[in-house]
């Protein structure tokens, strides 16, 4: 039966506006594992949740990376599944309807979780 479920990775990013590099390169790597058939979920905590606002990923690029933007589009695009932290988001008082529609509210049973069904866990 474990045969039967298609590999998995998850990717937790910290890190938002405040450091480009940080924020662009769980995108890269988890549009590499999904070109590759490898599901990819990314659980945005801390001031990586900024990364779920609406409009946000726009205003972010890293030096020698593609645009965050392009980047997140392509990701949803490709079936990722994006995760952010409730309680990351209420701290920074970021409401619901300012997050990408794509994006699912989780708490941390949930990221456990999916770092127990992963094969690989990745933190940026």
């Amino acid at each position: 039966m474990a045969d039967e479920v298609p590999e998995k990775i998850l990717i937790v990013a910290t890190h938002g506006p405040e450091d480009p590099e940080r924020a662009t390169l769980p995108f890269v790597v988890a549009n590499a594992a999904l070109v590759m058939d490898v599901g990819a979920v990314v659980a945005l905590q801390g001031t990586g949740v900024l990364l779920a606002r609406k409009g946000e990923a726009g205003h972010i690029f890293a030096a020698g990376l593609p645009p965050l933007k392009e980047l997140m589009d392509t990701f949803l695009e490709l079936g990722g599944k994006l995760l952010v932290c409730t309680p990351c988001v209420k701290e920074r008082k970021i409401t619901e309807d300012m997050l990408l529609e794509t994006s699912e509210l989780i708490a941390g049973a949930r990221v456990v979780q999916e770092a127990i069904e992963a094969k690989a866990v990745f933190n940026y």
